[in-house]
């Protein structure tokens, strides 16, 4: 049994590393995970955490939440996974057959407490220029934040990072609220196909909550600090490659019928 799993988690790997798909978490199940994502289910996002929005303004995140809600954490500098993140959310925007606006609004966060306003509204004017169809763009609400309330959302949310000089080591992740703020699902990664994001919403829409797929997924991957991303463990899946094909060889010849010999009365 444990050879068909692995076997299975090797090609669900394949089959996202084919479609471009890069998991973030780092050991999910763990509490004491350093760096990506603890998932907190069924979580909902408490009144009075204040950020502040492209308009110079102090939002409540709490009372933003009205409807299924994309949640996104990044840094407005970040060289690496954020951009391809951003990047694709715009695209699955434009992409899917929900209405930004009507089924569903998008929050970006910036976990880091030195960006500010003008950034913010330069990053929301390069990713609202990308979408590819009539939105309420309005929708797509870009926020900056002080310190303790950026560790408070992220520790809610499990979203875990760390300082590195000027940047951060972080997760590439969608978190999925419900209208009432509670965590119902975890995208991950920083490439989506419409019909999961789509399914998301609807579960969201219902205050359905599961857990993701791409916890099988933290098996294939090993996150890379140098090229800041998470990149294909070779070693560890040509391993399981190995196993896999010499249990099969073992077990076609154990259970291969054996050859009748045949008596010398019956030539």
């Amino acid at each position: 049994m444990r050879v068909f799993f692995a076997a299975f988690g090797l090609f669900v790997c394949a089959l996202y590393q084919a479609n471009g798909q890069v998991p973030a978490t780092v050991n999910p199940a763990s509490s004491s995970t350093e760096i990506g994502l603890v998932e907190h289910l069924n979580e909902t996002i408490p009144a009075g955490l204040m950020f502040t929005g492209t308009d110079g303004k102090k939002y409540d995140l709490k009372k933003l939440i009205d409807k299924p809600t994309l949640l996104t954490f990044v840094y407005y500098r970040c060289p690496g996974l954020c951009s391809p993140l951003m990047n694709n959310v715009a695209d699955l925007i434009s992409k899917s057959d929900l209405t930004m606006g009507k089924d569903y609004q998008v929050l970006t966060i910036s976990f880091n407490p030195e960006e500010n306003t003008g950034l913010a509204i330069k990053k929301r004017d390069n990713y609202l220029k990308q979408i590819k169809k009539t939105v309420d763009q309005s929708s797509w609400k870009f926020f900056t934040g002080d310190s303790a309330t950026i560790a408070q959302i992220t520790e809610l949310t499990g979203f875990k990072y760390k300082r590195t000089g000027n940047d951060f080591l972080h997760p590439a992740v969608l978190i999925i609220l419900s209208p009432d703020g509670k965590i119902t699902r975890y995208l991950e990664g920083t490439y989506f196909l419409p019909f999961e994001f789509k399914m998301a919403i609807v579960e969201a829409t219902e205050g359905k909550s599961g857990p993701t797929i791409y916890r099988l997924l933290q098996y294939c991957y090993s996150y890379d600090p140098a090229g800041r991303q998470y990149v294909l463990n070779i070693t560890k899946l040509a391993g399981t490659f190995i196993l896999f094909t010499g249990a099969v060889v073992f077990l076609i010849l154990v259970f291969k019928p054996k050859k009748k010999l045949t008596s010398n009365n019956e030539l």
